[in-house]
């Protein structure tokens, strides 16, 4: 008999805690610099929101209708990694120490991000170019609210205001791309797995 994959429910579990842990320190512990101005508090309050808001989706909507559905744990993973990676390269101060950190992390993280949503949403749509316009056009919607969303919480009253403007074209191109590069690879694993079971 086949391994249940409810045996992976420990790996979204893991990212959501790492991540929660991390910033809890970053908003209660004080006189940690590298947390100054950065908006810890917010984030504490959103982060696990929008962790939990796909697979919270997913369990209203596909559960409900279909009980016997094995939840797709990596594909939560995927989704919640890139908070993880965000709240870790703070930790770490990589941000301000590592200065390719923060590019690296909006084409990266939009990776995660976009395979994780596109194996939820998109595997099976047909024809393949509308399952790439799906899944980059998502990314590049979630690119634009995510740099709305900084530009509120902490850069209209902090000291970036005068890079804002290259620093979030440049933030929402490397998004793009990799959600372009996630949807490629959902395009990629929906064709394998049509061929395994054709």
């Amino acid at each position: 008999m086949p391994r249940s994959r409810h045996g992976l429910i420990w790996l979204p579990a893991l990212v959501l805690v790492a991540t929660i842990a991390q910033l809890a320190v970053a908003t209660w512990v004080p006189g940690i610099e590298r947390f100054a101005d950065k908006a810890f508090g917010a984030r504490l309050a959103a982060y696990p929101v929008m962790m939990l808001l796909i697979p919270a989706i997913w369990w209203v909507v596909v559960k409900r209708r279909r009980p016997d559905a094995e939840p797709p744990y990596v594909a939560f993973a995927l989704v919640m990694l890139g908070f993880l990676v965000d709240t870790t390269g703070n930790s770490l101060d990589f941000y301000d120490t590592i200065t390719w950190w923060d590019d690296m992390n909006h084409f990266v993280n939009w990776f995660f991000l976009l395979s994780g949503i596109g194996l939820l949403i998109a595997q099976d749509l047909e024809p393949r170019w509308a399952q790439l316009l799906l899944v980059a056009g998502l990314g590049c919607l979630l690119a634009l609210g995510w740099e709305i969303g900084e530009w509120y919480t902490f850069i209209r009253h902090g000291t970036e205001l005068d890079t804002a403007y290259e620093d979030t074209l440049a933030d929402m191109t490397l998004g793009s791309c990799g959600a372009f590069l996630a949807a490629l690879v959902v395009a990629r694993v929906s064709a394998t797995r049509a061929d395994g079971s054709g």
